[in-house]
């Protein structure tokens, strides 16, 4: 299916797939250069097509039909895509479903518009991993490279090319954290968990569910998950989880 696209004044053009219906809308919010085309988005599109629900999955810029160079990503830049693709292609509140990195851009959502957000659901959120897993994991040579050159290159086991880590992404990413400051979530959180993630430590959400202050947040821990979660029952369960919170 060819995207549509959204076109903004800076010269930047997210690729996005959209369809109505009703409201509370659900916005998929994807992970590290994973684009909209994943079998999470997908299965939930499908879904919401048969219930008759507003969904939308677009593409951060460097990642997937979307401009841009992934090299040239941050943090915030990736959030301010998600907030503008939330902005002009939505209505009323939304219920977001962030996976990985999404769920820490659905927690920068929910703190810039905070009117606009009916729940979340975070599917192995990441929150801080730039800092946390990243930054933490380079020893002191590969932190000497990354400083003098701008530039390093990591292992990916989804991917037969390495990650391109830039100092910008971690130098920009200290300015979004989450779990360093309070951090308030006024509707329901939804957290959903493998305990075989090796990419996400299972202890990111307990740490965010420690730190956040919310009424109605809760930790699912799916035992043999893994960070996809993308078996038959993890998405089973996902559509669970939507749709007890969309009511």
């Amino acid at each position: 299916m060819i995207p549509a696209f959204l076109d903004l004044p800076d010269g930047r053009r997210i690729a996005y797939h959209r369809c109505a219906g009703r409201r509370p809308g659900v916005v998929f919010l994807g992970g590290f250069r994973s684009d909209m085309t994943g079998t999470k988005a997908g299965f939930l599109e499908a879904w919401a097509k048969a219930r008759g629900q507003a969904f939308l999955r677009f593409d951060y810029t460097g990642h997937g039909a979307s401009s841009g160079d992934f090299r040239d990503g941050t943090i915030g830049g990736w959030a301010a895509d998600a907030a503008d693709a939330v902005g002009r292609l939505t209505e009323g509140p939304q219920l977001l479903v962030g996976s990985s990195m999404g769920g820490w851009i659905a927690l920068l959502l929910a703190l810039r518009m905070p009117g606009r957000i009916a729940g979340l659901v975070g599917i192995a959120a990441a929150p801080d991993f730039t800092e946390d897993s990243i930054w933490a994991a380079m020893d002191a040579a590969t932190r000497a490279r990354l400083a003098s050159d701008g530039l390093v290159e990591v292992p990916s086991e989804y991917d037969d090319a390495p990650y391109p880590i830039t100092r910008r992404l971690i130098e920009e990413g200290r300015g979004n954290l989450m779990l360093r400051a309070p951090l308030s979530l006024p509707f329901p959180v939804r957290l959903l968990h493998g305990s075989a993630d090796r990419d996400v430590d299972l202890s990111v959400a307990l740490r965010l569910l420690a730190h956040a202050e919310a009424l109605d947040m809760r930790l699912t821990i799916v035992k043999g998950a893994d960070h996809r979660f993308s078996e038959p029952e993890n998405l089973a369960l996902l559509v669970e989880t939507v749709e007890d919170l969309l009511g």
